[in-house]
């Protein structure tokens, strides 16, 4: 009897040449403009732009420590969203500056990115993710944002059905009944949450934005600085993969899939919406969900499109020697701090 390989048919066509690929030889300005379109279209934006709303800030809670103020608030990103966040501004009240807007993975919540444990199993999220109060060590007012399906913003419908891996698995599929993604969810929600800074600007530079995440909150921080060009510097990590080696090839939440996306771009032509903006790239050696060499297929389309740009100098490539899935704050900030 034939042996059956269901997913055969799937790894075939993920060979095929995407519709919108880079070629160096092309029209570099037209084809941008194709690209930057599909990317809207497929991202669901369009959709999501339809159901927008004035942008609200309500503070709930206002916490002085020794180097910073930290401000809880909530701020409505279309009609009947809301996203919690926590501001972090260092308390130099002399200058400005720079902001750092921080999203998190698949952890328990952006409480992590502040160093607070709630759940039990937080401890180990603690000791690498604390993305907000590291952004501060290093010279930023950081901004942590509770991400669309995680944490703060898991469905409550979840407790409906059986158990799922990820949270932020209803809230995805329900974004593709209505014609959207819940990653150009996340995206909205990023450039919103620059919008609501406009509330805290006498303490900000909002002219000098970085953005970083790791895993899920990295695949968020490419996705955004490709839709909002105020995001001056974005940093993600263990995420910038090749579909077909990554998201194509294994399990993964469904929050990394965008409809027919395959079949226009992989995620290396998407960084011509980032350039000639700063990008740095990262990667744990040892990676199994991002693999390395799927990173590097990947970078090495970046490296052209930079070229292409003019920009050469403002992408970088960092491999974290002998780290999985792994954000290395050291190495991060002190990258993000030589481009300074």
């Amino acid at each position: 009897m034939r042996k059956i390989d269901n997913d055969a048919v799937h790894e075939n066509l993920l060979k095929n040449k995407p519709v919108l690929a880079f070629d160096e030889n092309a029209d570099y300005p037209k084809w941008k403009e194709r690209l930057r379109a599909k990317y809207t279209e497929l991202l669901g934006l369009e959709k999501i732009a339809e159901n927008a709303c004035e942008i609200k800030v309500e503070t709930e809670e206002i916490v002085e420590t020794d180097e910073y103020t930290r401000i809880r608030y909530v701020f409505e990103s279309e009609k009947g969203c809301f996203v919690p966040c926590y501001l972090l501004i260092p308390k130099d009240r002399q200058k400005k500056f720079p902001v750092c807007i921080c999203l998190q993975g698949h952890t328990t919540g952006f409480h992590i990115s502040i160093g607070e444990k709630k759940y039990d199993g937080d401890e180990e999220s603690l000791k690498t993710s604390t993305f907000a109060l590291d952004a501060v060590k290093n010279g930023y007012a950081a901004l942590a944002i509770e991400q669309r399906g995680m944490g703060e913003r898991t469905t409550l419908l979840k407790k409906r059905g059986p158990s799922l891996t990820c949270g932020c698995y209803f809230t995805a599929m329900t974004a593709l009944l209505l014609g959207r993604t819940i990653i150009g969810e996340r995206v909205w929600d990023v450039s919103k949450a620059i919008d609501s800074l406009e509330f805290f600007k006498d303490r900000l530079d909002l002219s000098d934005i970085t953005l970083v995440g790791t895993s899920g909150g990295g695949t968020a921080t490419y996705y955004a600085a490709c839709f909002d060009e105020r995001i001056k510097v974005a940093a993600p990590t263990c995420s910038v993969c090749s579909y077909k080696d990554s998201i194509g090839d294994m399990w993964h939440c469904s929050c990394n899939y965008i409809p027919h996306s395959a079949e226009f771009f992989d995620m290396g032509e998407l960084s011509a919406l980032i350039a000639p903006r700063k990008l740095l790239v990262s990667v744990g050696e040892t990676d199994p969900i991002f693999p390395l060499e799927g990173t590097k297929r990947v970078y090495s389309v970046i490296e052209k499109i930079y070229e292409k740009e003019g920009a050469k100098d403002n992408c970088r490539f960092v491999i974290f020697p002998d780290k999985p899935h792994y954000f290395d704050k050291v190495t991060t900030f002190s990258n993000l701090k030589s481009w300074r």
